[in-house]
């Protein structure tokens, strides 16, 4: 019990230094917040008022749909107006009734796109008047960076850095010592056996690997990757080499657990998203969320090294992306 509870104060970022196993990736969350300028309450306000904003705009688009066809420039459409107007306050009252929460959020930047894909096609039609859509752009794009970055802090444990990169953490306590954690994760081609995302990774060399994951719409992704640090039964750190088509980074820990309980798995992640930030709200969107792919790899993990297979119940497929795991096991 103890030791969960440590592992779940580590989460939310107040557990005491000595008790984090070195933070190689990111900081406390608290400090994250404090140091960017925005506290937990701050957040919490943001959020407040973003939903009242969405409810705003909603009603605006349901009561006087041609008033603000105008004022964007664009054709008179009411019933796509409208339409927009329900998603805007369904989102809206969603945020209020649980603005601690990150999924609503999300909901909004999907709404984002959509209004941007939208302004996209009426500022390339010479119907419309260009220069109040483009000025609907520009506004669209600034909410859309809000909606992204308190999104983003609200999602549990995934962290957008400064320069526009994914941090994720995971530990997880697995009933195996720590040299039969690392062995296991050291063999590389063990990998798709617990992470859905990957089609197969292949060692190339003394400390290189090939990755080939799944991405979006069917497609893969590629990268080669490189051990930086391999401290035998202890921890592993990789990198991607460059031209990856996934920039990455990350380390595991593998920590002899109190009253030799088995080992406490450490994974932190940090990888570099195609299309930036708004390709990271587009993945959320589609249930590729960074922060849930670790955790069920993970506990795939667990399964595997301790029964041998994963439960039937716990069992998931994902389609998406997800950062590369080391080339050294992540």
């Amino acid at each position: 019990m103890a030791i969960q509870q440590t592992l779940e104060q580590e989460r939310r970022g107040d557990a005491p230094i000595s008790q984090r196993g070195g933070r190689a990736l990111g900081q406390p969350r608290q400090d994250r917040y404090q140091q960017n300028g925005f506290n937990d309450i701050d957040i919490g306000r943001l959020s407040r008022g973003l939903g009242w904003f969405s409810i705003g705009l909603g009603l605006a688009e349901i009561l006087t749909p041609r008033q603000l066809a105008k004022l964007i420039g664009v054709r008179h459409r009411p019933v796509l107006m409208r339409l927009m107007g329900i998603r805007e306050i369904t989102s809206g009252v969603g945020i209020l009734a649980q603005p601690r929460s990150a999924g609503w959020l999300w909901s909004r930047v999907g709404g984002d796109m959509i209004d941007i894909s939208l302004l996209a096609s009426a500022l390339a039609s010479e119907r419309n008047e260009r220069d109040r859509v483009a000025a609907a752009t520009a506004a669209v794009l600034g909410v859309t960076a809000l909606d992204v970055y308190c999104s983003e802090q609200l999602s549990r444990g995934s962290i957008l850095t400064q320069e526009g990169k994914i941090r994720v953490s995971k530990s997880q306590v697995v009933n195996r010592s720590p040299e039969d954690c690392y062995r296991f994760w050291h063999d590389f081609e063990n990998f798709p056996r617990f992470m859905s995302h990957l089609e197969s990774v292949r060692v190339t060399g003394e400390r290189r690997t090939h990755w080939i994951a799944k991405a979006p719409a069917g497609t893969n992704v590629e990268w080669d990757a490189e051990i930086v640090s391999d401290q035998p039964e202890q921890s592993i750190s990789w990198r991607s080499l460059p031209g990856a088509d996934v920039e990455n980074s990350g380390t595991v820990r593998f920590e002899r657990a109190p009253g030799s309980r088995g080992t406490i798995v450490r994974v932190e992640l940090e990888y570099d998203p195609p299309g930036g930030v708004l390709g990271k709200a587009v993945a959320k969107l589609f249930g590729e969320e960074p922060q849930q792919q670790v955790d069920d790899d993970v506990r795939k993990f667990k399964q595997i090294i301790e029964t041998g297979d994963v439960a039937k119940s716990e069992a998931s497929v994902h389609t998406g992306m997800h950062p590369a795991q080391p080339d050294a096991g992540a």
